[in-house]
Order: C-alpha cells, then structure tokens, then sequence
C-alpha cells in the first residue's frame, strides 16, 4: 500500500542518485511495487539510447526545461503532460537545458 502523508514541504526530501544524469525526491511510494511519486531531475545535456516500455501506468508533467523525444522528433516544454498506459513506447529522450519533471507511477 502506498504511504500515507500529510502536506510536507517536498523541497524537505533529500535528492538522491536515480542513475547516469538523473535525481530525484520520492514523495511517496508503495515499497511492495514500483507505485511511486517523484520528482525528477535531469542534468542538461543527457541523452539516453533506448525506447522506454514498463508495466506500470505513468503520468509526467514537465515542471521546468524542456525534453526532446527522439523517436517523435519532438520537444516538449515546462507545462507539458504525458500518460502513458503499461507497455506504451516512449523515448529515447534528449534534454540540452536540463528538465524536472512531476512522475507518477501507478
């Protein structure tokens, strides 16, 4: 089950490593599935090579930056939403500016 908290500041969460280029503060998750929400932080210029596919839902909005898809040939900006169903293609992405992203997985 997921944890449950009250309004916390979020800037309180400690950044972590998430991989190559990448951090992140988790606010909440279900320790007993990949069921999380994230803050994510990409470095500018990082690129990755491989079209994304999971068996969760994910829900993305760009908080700050902007984010290119490779595949699509397009790029996404602060404002900008995605919702993904389990097992949809998404990526590779490219960011020149860097980007922070709100993610939900469920």
């Amino acid at each position: 089950m997921r944890e449950e908290h009250e309004f916390f500041p979020a800037a309180d969460v400690p950044w972590r490593d998430a991989g190559p280029g990448v951090t992140e503060r988790v606010l909440s998750r279900d320790p007993g599935t990949t069921t999380l929400t994230r803050i994510a932080r990409w470095e500018p210029g990082l690129v990755t090579s491989e079209v994304l596919r999971h068996d969760y839902h994910e829900e993305v909005y760009l908080l700050d930056g902007e984010l290119t898809d490779l595949t699509l040939g397009k790029t996404f900006r602060a404002g900008d939403f995605a919702s993904r169903r389990p097992g949809m293609p998404h990526g590779p992405y490219r960011t020149d500016t860097g980007c922070t992203m709100l993610e939900i997985r469920t």
